[in-house]
């Protein structure tokens, strides 16, 4: 009788599973499937055929698949190369995570020989631990939800920022806080009863939320961490240069090196070239601006799926702009993680984190800086075990079309390696913020 076990079967979605099946002739020949609703309800799915060994024995951590939706040695490969069916169209279709973000995932494994059922076992991931508490904060005209971990605490604390798809990453902040940290993710755009667009953001916001976090929160030797994911990488940079005293550490996934007008999330009243950010009234100059070299033609003309990497590389060219437009990171008053992908489509992540990196080395910045740059992965670098299979996509703002390059492997691997990045970049960090305040006098 054929078994089918899943070790752990129920735990947070960054834990690695060992899949075994037991039970089958030697040599036989099985085929594993996976099954997760995800989004609104959209079924993704993935199969893989393997071969038993002498022992009936087939072991994930251990077998590649003979033939399957993903190839060599994977031990999640059945998770991370899940796709959802050819007719799922809109972008809530493709939303790899549940309806409520932060619910977990449960995703049905089935054993088969030809058409025969053998055996079946669910895989629950988690993106909240025990004792994680969620609650959304609508203080000081804030837009956000907090997830605390589990214990009176103080516990050091994260803000997290999205990117040019706007909204409230709520399970990247879950996952925070089931790792020991107070997580604040924070709307600025397309969150409700904000803009709808990331044209003439004001920076006071952020401003206003880290006072709060550091009067309400009252973070652990005042630690405040920012994690931002592409425009929120930028933004993060951004915040951490004009804030140094409240801003702990800077943590940004794909970031830009430079401030960047509205693209693809702007107002279309105001245009794509109109300002993402003000400060005091006042935009911040940007690399488009007065450019001369930028051009969006190959994003506008070039074949599909697009690359919105190749207009900005365009804009690259002019270096007075570039110079104009750079974000002073030197200004940072803490430790600096970057990450990036080399096959960057959305825009040239490589390249903005070599800048950051090579100007924080240059200017001999205090705080460790670590640049870790993911070989052929893309723009979509998130946490582990998630699906990496959609490489093209509609922009949740302005609906184009264009691909996040990289590879569902690469970008699975990228998961992987730059979650445990930062989780070893934040207990440095807090490690040494706690020295620091052991050692002051009494």
């Amino acid at each position: 009788m054929a078994t089918l076990a899943v070790t752990p079967a129920d735990a947070l979605i960054d834990v690695p599973r060992r899949i075994v099946v037991a039970g089958l002739a030697a040599g036989e020949s099985v085929e594993l499937s996976t099954r997760t609703l995800r989004g609104r309800g959209t079924a993704w799915r993935a199969a893989a055929a393997f071969r038993a060994d002498a022992q009936g024995l087939v072991d994930l951590t251990r077998d590649a698949p003979l033939a399957g939706d993903y190839a060599g040695l994977s031990p999640m490969g059945l998770i991370w190369s899940q796709a959802p069916a050819a007719s799922s169209r809109t972008w809530a279709d493709r939303d790899v995570f549940a309806a409520v973000p932060a619910d977990p995932l449960v995703t049905d494994i089935e054993l088969r020989h030809g058409d025969t059922v053998l055996a079946t076992q669910t895989l629950t991931q988690r993106l909240a631990a025990d004792g994680v508490a969620r609650r959304e904060v609508r203080d000081d005209g804030l837009v956000g939800t907090l997830f605390t971990p589990a214990g009176a605490g103080p516990h050091p604390v994260v803000m997290v920022l999205n990117g040019s798809g706007g909204g409230i990453n709520e399970p990247r902040a879950a996952l925070y806080a089931s790792h020991g940290y107070a997580a604040l993710a924070l709307g600025y755009f397309k969150a409700p009863g904000l803009s709808d667009y990331i044209s003439n953001t004001r920076l006071e916001t952020f401003e206003t939320a880290l006072a709060w976090i550091h009067r309400v929160l009252a973070p652990r030797h005042g630690f405040v961490a920012l994690s931002g994911q592409s425009r929120g990488g930028e933004l993060a940079l951004l915040l951490g240069t004009l804030f140094p005293e409240s801003v702990s550490a800077v943590i940004g996934y794909v970031p830009g090196a430079v401030v960047h007008c509205a693209q693809n999330a702007c107002d279309p009243a105001l245009g794509r070239e109109g300002p993402a950010w003000l400060f005091r009234g006042q935009p911040f100059p940007d690399v488009w601006q007065d450019n001369r070299s930028a051009t969006w033609a190959p994003w506008d003309e070039g074949a599909e799926p697009r690359r919105h990497a190749d207009a900005l590389l365009t804009a690259l060219q002019d270096p007075d702009a570039v110079a104009r437009a750079r974000i002073p990171v030197e200004k940072i008053g803490g430790p600096v993680l970057l990450l990036s992908g080399s096959d960057d489509g959305s825009w040239p992540s490589s390249l903005y984190g070599r800048m950051v990196a090579d100007k924080l080395a240059a200017v001999g910045h205090p705080y460790p800086v670590e640049h870790l740059d993911f070989a052929g992965a893309g723009h979509s670098i998130v946490f582990p075990y998630v699906p990496t299979t959609q490489l093209v996509y509609a922009h949740p703002v302005s609906g184009r079309l264009s691909t996040s390059g990289g590879t569902p492997e690469a970008n699975a691997r990228a998961d992987e390696a730059s979650w445990l990045g930062v989780q070893r970049f934040l207990r440095a960090a807090v490690a040494a913020r706690d020295a620091a305040a052991d050692a002051r006098p009494a």
